[in-house]
């Protein structure tokens, strides 16, 4: 198959789908990989090192996507993209932000099969295709370090001439990928941290991590079978604004994590518990792609309001564009082997990866949550 990599056009993304190293497993499974010219530049994989490692370059994006029989990217294409796709070609990448009936349609009307990275479902069989996972990952790290660098005070314990001074104190929202991660690296930088989470299984991979978990009344379904958060009830999450609100006054800094597949993130800090917060203390929002867990968060913004920093922080992965390109890379070129793991290439919709993750196929959505939503907007 031809395998083309356009280089990301989206405004600050510097991560690019397929690094060198995927290149050459490509070839040897008897592919042929094509990128677009520059396309690893914002990651410092330059053209040479693809060129090494085997792949084509392509200086024209147009001459890429229409001889590409799979384009494989990071951010969902737009819309001038997509029409460049040859038609009955596969798209695999992050989508789930663009999938509304018009982008739909462009699908479809161009016979293009669409497998959407956010919808691999979370199983032990498919850790090493997950890359909402591993890109949480570097969220939660960049995000504790974004804390540091805005809070007006030491992370560590420190011993000085002039006295001792005590560590921040950090709390947590959600111990998810993200969640544990900054639980980890806040702890690494010797802050107090402590974390909050509704689901019962966490509580000792929190401890694990030396954090002290919150207490609050468990709830055992709090998460889908494909392993993401529910949506809680309007009184549970009053109980649970209760709790966040009064652990909140007595941190340094709250990282919030909170979000739910396919709608928009919970608020759970309001602004009137802001106001209650220490001064110069910081919320860094996590969940700012999607509104944000901060009632006041303005997404892409940092914002300092009743002497609190909000930071609403947007595609931090693209902040450490080496190591998540290798991370992504990885994540994409499994999945892609899995896809076409037959012979004849062709696609196995009884699989569970295959079919939860595929959206348009043949001209139709065949994925029932898409359809679903498509058919909840069309009826509002």
């Amino acid at each position: 198959m031809k395998i083309g990599i356009p280089k990301e056009i989206y405004q600050g993304e510097k991560r690019v789908a397929i690094v060198p190293k995927a290149v050459t497993q490509l070839l040897k499974d008897g592919h042929e990989v094509f990128i677009e010219a520059r396309a690893g530049e914002g990651a410092y994989f330059p053209d040479a090192e693809y060129e090494q490692a085997g792949a084509v370059i392509v200086k024209d994006a147009q001459l890429l996507y229409s001889g590409a029989d799979v384009i494989m990217k990071v951010q969902p294409p737009q819309r001038g993209e997509f029409e460049m796709m040859k038609s009955s070609s596969t798209y695999i990448g992050f989508l789930s932000s663009v999938l509304n009936a018009e982008f739909l349609n462009l699908m479809n009307g161009k016979n293009i099969t669409s497998f959407v990275m956010e919808f691999i479902p979370r199983t032990s069989r498919s850790q090493s295709m997950d890359a909402l996972s591993s890109m949480a990952g570097i969220a939660g790290y960049r995000g504790v370090l974004i804390a540091a660098q805005y809070l007006g005070k030491f992370f560590p314990l420190m011993m000085t001439a002039a006295g001792t001074i005590p560590p921040a104190k950090v709390l947590v929202i959600g111990a998810g990928v993200a969640g544990l991660q900054a639980i980890a690296t806040a702890r690494r930088l010797g802050a107090r941290v402590e974390a909050f989470d509704t689901r019962p299984a966490v509580r000792e991979q929190v401890e694990s991590l030396r954090a002290k978990f919150v207490e609050m009344e468990l709830v055992a379904d709090a998460e889908t079978a494909s392993g993401y958060a529910k949506e809680m009830t309007e009184d549970f999450m009053k109980k649970e604004r209760e709790i966040i609100g009064d652990r909140a006054t007595q941190n340094h800094v709250v990282i919030t994590t909170a979000q739910l597949f396919g709608k928009r993130a919970p608020i759970l800090i309001t602004e009137e518990m802001v106001k209650k917060m220490q001064k110069g203390s910081v919320i860094i929002d996590l969940a700012a792609e999607q509104g944000g867990n901060c009632e006041i968060t303005e997404p892409g913004k940092n914002i300092c309001k009743h002497g609190v920093t909000i930071c609403g922080v947007l595609n931090l992965p693209s902040t450490l564009p080496i190591d998540a390109s290798n991370m992504y890379s990885r994540n994409i070129t499994q999945f892609f082997k899995h896809l076409y793991m037959a012979d004849d290439r062709k696609l196995d919709f009884e699989d569970k990866i295959t079919k939860s993750s595929c959206v348009t196929y043949n001209g139709e959505i065949v994925n029932d949550y898409v359809r679903k939503a498509i058919r909840k907007g069309a009826d509002t």
